[in-house]
Parts: structure tokens; C-alpha cells; sequence
């Protein structure tokens, strides 16, 4: 027993002793631990860090009155103005108006935030300490809806500098209204502002500026638009007057934007130009189809009249004509004179059997001479000749071809006077037109296009 005694006693302390150097070495590097952070705390040390009491008591926010502006009743205070543009949401030609989420930062002077610091470093804060100090009263004008992104806490920093200086930032999407111009729509080019000015201090307390000049602007790469090209960002600055209340420093955020011609290629021009060709198809059908040719009319226009009413359902009501509409409704004109043109060639054809039944009716013999001749005679000639017919028999009237063709030309030349010949000769040219309807379809074939063709040529030189 003694010896097992001293066995499990020479183990004990052997457990013991490992068990306090592994204490000791965690006590070692915590110990190291701290005195590196304090080291590390030593080196960033500052007095505006350390601070035991509250923000509010190290600024003094307390000790004064920040419902008036800095230096008050002195000269105008400058308050810079820089912002970055992070993103252009929509563009509504309904609506007239755009919708553009961005950072706007304002810079400003004011002593009575200044604080004691040991490295000059500032304090920064968030929207829970800007309701308790004077800030600028900047609004957007001509804004139609605007709001403070507030997701997970509101989107407001606050910086506030050693020696007084501010900087102040905010997260805002705002809808303003961009007055536009939809002349050469499709083809246009659009110039939107976002304007920005004091709402209560004149330019006498209140003086707003560009911070860093056409530099104060930036832009998100990365901003893209389905139906525009953004050209060109700039900022300007004027003065703008209220007969009330007196002048004002106003800020602009200039941007152009070019529409993408291609989405109304596709869809407006290109079906449209389909349309007005379809048109055409209708002059190689013969005038006899009536059903083809007046169905194939009636569809283009119908197609036509949807294609301008689609159109113009996604545009404003403006009192003024749009490119577009010129080039639809020069086409639908077009389509429309096609049926107009089957309905000349329909009339004239009626008219011409009508005079070819009468002339049958009164002469119903034709004394050997074929239909596809008596169709020359005009109606000018004299009752002997007509009566000289009546004996006649086949084979001393029509011997051989030739003295067919002469017969016609001697029946339609016969006339009893000179001025009754000329009157026949118009007649006989007059006739010829009308029988040959299909003449207006051949000439119809090289009038359309080729007019039609002029026109695109003169639209897309003077809006493109």
C-alpha cells in the first residue's frame, strides 16, 4: 500500500505541475495581448475617442442656437455642393419626367461645432445628431417625389471636422420634371436638369456653389439606359429670381441623352415601310380579282391605322407633329392611295363596257369584222358609211387580214367635218387609255415606289 500511496502522489504533482504552466503561458499571452493593444490604443490616442461623455457635450451642441444659421447677420455663408450620380432609373415620355438615385454632399463651415483634438481627427455621426444642428435647407426644384433611402437605418453621414468643418451626405432618389421636345421623336435628343437651391436663405445668407467646379459631378460607369445613350454630364449655376422673396443661388445637373433608333426600326418603321410594299402587290393582280385586291387594300390600311394607334397610346398628347407621324402618315396616305387606285381602275372599266355594250346594242351586225377590232371605233362616224355595211356580205368584207386593219383604220378616220375628225380623234385615243385598263397598273408600278422611295430619302436627310 505505501509504495501505490507514493505512486499516485508522484502523479498528482506531475499533473499539477503541467497544469500550472499551461496558466501561466495563457496568463503570458493575454498579458502580451494587452500591452499590444495598448500600445496600438496609445498610438491612436485621441482625445475625441476617449471622451466619457456624450457627442453632444464634447460639440457643445447645447451651449448654442442652431436654429440660426453660422455667422449670423455677417455675409453670406458658402456652402459646397458636390454630388455622384448613381444611377438613372427611368426616363418616362408619358409622364415628362426622370428618376435618378444619387449621393448629394454638402460642405460647410460652422465654428460652433469646432472641438478640441489632439491628431486633428474628425467625428463622424449619423442622421440621429443632423435633427439637433443647423444644416443647409436644399431642395430639389420642379421635383415631382423624392425620398431618403432609410434601409436598414436613413442613409445620412454626418462629418464634423476639429476646426468646424462639416460634411454632410445623403442617400436620395428623386422623380423631376424634364420638359421635352418630341419634334424629331424618334430622333431626338433630350437635355434634363435636376436643379437644386435654398428654400428660406437668399443669396444674401446663403451662398451655394459647385465645390470642385464641372469636377463636383460624377458618374457611376456602370449607369446604362434601355432607350437612351447618355452623352454628355455637366453641371451650370445662375441666379433665379421670386418677385416675392428676392434671389437665389440655384444649382443644375445637366445630362443629354440620344434615343436608340434601333427598337423603332423594328417596330415602327420597318412594319410600317412592310405595309406600304404589301401595298403594292395589289398592281400585278389582275383588275378582274376584285376580292383579292380590295381585301389586300382593306388589310394594309387597317394594319396601318393599328400600327399609328399604337404608336401614339405610349406618347403625350402634344398639339405638335412628331417625326414619326409624318413618316406614318405619309405611308398610310400611300397605302390608302393604293385603293384608291384599284377603285379608278375598277370605275374605268365599268365605263368602257358600258360604251362597248351600247355600241353592240346599236350595231349588233358586225359584218365579219372581230370584236378585238370593232373595240377601236370610237363612235365618230358618218350614218353612210354606217348604212354602206348593211349590204355587205363576209367574203367582200374581209378578203384577207390586211383589209381588216384597213377597214377599222377607214371607219375610225370617216368623220363628216374637220372639227367632228379631231373630236374623233381624241375619242379614239381616249378609248384606247380606257381599254387598256391595266396601263394605269403598269404606271402605278414605277410611280408608287419610286415616290415613295424620294420621300424616305428626303426624311432621313433632314432627321437623322
Amino acid at each position: 500500500m505505501p509504495y501505490f500511496a507514493k505512486l499516485l502522489l508522484l502523479m498528482f504533482c506531475l499533473v499539477h505541475l503541467v497544469e500550472s504552466r499551461k496558466h501561466r503561458r495563457r496568463r503570458w499571452t493575454s498579458q502580451l495581448e494587452v500591452q499590444r493593444a495598448s500600445h496600438i490604443y496609445k498610438k491612436n490616442h485621441d482625445m475625441t475617442k476617449t471622451w466619457k461623455g456624450k457627442p453632444e457635450q464634447l460639440l457643445r451642441v447645447d451651449d448654442h442656437d442652431f436654429t440660426m444659421r453660422p455667422a449670423f447677420g455677417g455675409p453670406a455663408i458658402p456652402v459646397g455642393v458636390d454630388v455622384q450620380v448613381e444611377s438613372l432609373d427611368s426616363i418616362s415620355e408619358v409622364d415628362m419626367d426622370f428618376t435618378m438615385t444619387l449621393y448629394l454632399r454638402h460642405y460647410w463651415k460652422d465654428e460652433r461645432l469646432s472641438f478640441p483634438s489632439i491628431t486633428n481627427k474628425s467625428m463622424t455621426f449619423d442622421g440621429r445628431l443632423v435633427k439637433k444642428i443647423w444644416v443647409p435647407d436644399v431642395f430639389f426644384v420642379h421635383s415631382k417625389r423624392s425620398f431618403i433611402h432609410d434601409t436598414t437605418t436613413d442613409n445620412i453621414m454626418l462629418r464634423v471636422f476639429p476646426d468646424g468643418h462639416v460634411l454632410y451626405s445623403m442617400r436620395i432618389t428623386v422623380t423631376a420634371m424634364c420638359n421635352m421636345d418630341f419634334s424629331h421623336f424618334p430622333l431626338d435628343s433630350q437635355t434634363c436638369s435636376l436643379e437644386l437651391e435654398s428654400y428660406a436663405y437668399t443669396d444674401e445668407d446663403l451662398m451655394l456653389y459647385w465645390k470642385n467646379g464641372n469636377e463636383s459631378l460624377k458618374t457611376d460607369e456602370k449607369i446604362s439606359l434601355s432607350q437612351f445613350l447618355i452623352q454628355k454630364f455637366h453641371t451650370t449655376s445662375r441666379l433665379a429670381f421670386y418677385s416675392s422673396t428676392g434671389w437665389y443661388n440655384r444649382l443644375y445637373i445637366n445630362f443629354t441623352l440620344r434615343r436608340h433608333i434601333f427598337f423603332f426600326l423594328l417596330q415602327t418603321y420597318f412594319p410600317a415601310t412592310l405595309m406600304v410594299m404589301l401595298s403594292w402587290v395589289s398592281f400585278w393582280i389582275d383588275h378582274r380579282a376584285v376580292p383579292a385586291r380590295v381585301s389586300l387594300g382593306i388589310t394594309t390600311v387597317l394594319t396601318m391605322s393599328t400600327i399609328i394607334t399604337g404608336v401614339n397610346a405610349s406618347m403625350p398628347r402634344v398639339s405638335y407633329i412628331k417625326a414619326v407621324d409624318i413618316y406614318l402618315w405619309v405611308s398610310f396616305v400611300f397605302v390608302f392611295l393604293s385603293v384608291l387606285e384599284y377603285a379608278a381602275v375598277n370605275y374605268l372599266t365599268t365605263v368602257q363596257e358600258r360604251k362597248e355594250t351600247k355600241l353592240r346594242e346599236r350595231f349588233p351586225c358586225t359584218c365579219g369584222i372581230p370584236h378585238s377590232k370593232t373595240m377601236m371605233l370610237d363612235g365618230n362616224y358618218s350614218e353612210s358609211d354606217a348604212n354602206s355595211l348593211a349590204g355587205y356580205t363576209r367574203s367582200q368584207m374581209v378578203p384577207e387580214e390586211g383589209k381588216q386593219e384597213k377597214m377599222v383604220v377607214h371607219l375610225a378616220m370617216s368623220n363628216e367635218s374637220n372639227s367632228s375628225r379631231k373630236r374623233g380623234l381624241k375619242g379614239h385615243v381616249g378609248l384606247r387609255i380606257i381599254q387598256n385598263t391595266h396601263a394605269i397598273d403598269k404606271y402605278s408600278r414605277l410611280l408608287f415606289p419610286g415616290t415613295y422611295i424620294f420621300f424616305n430619302l428626303i426624311y432621313w436627310s433632314v432627321f437623322s
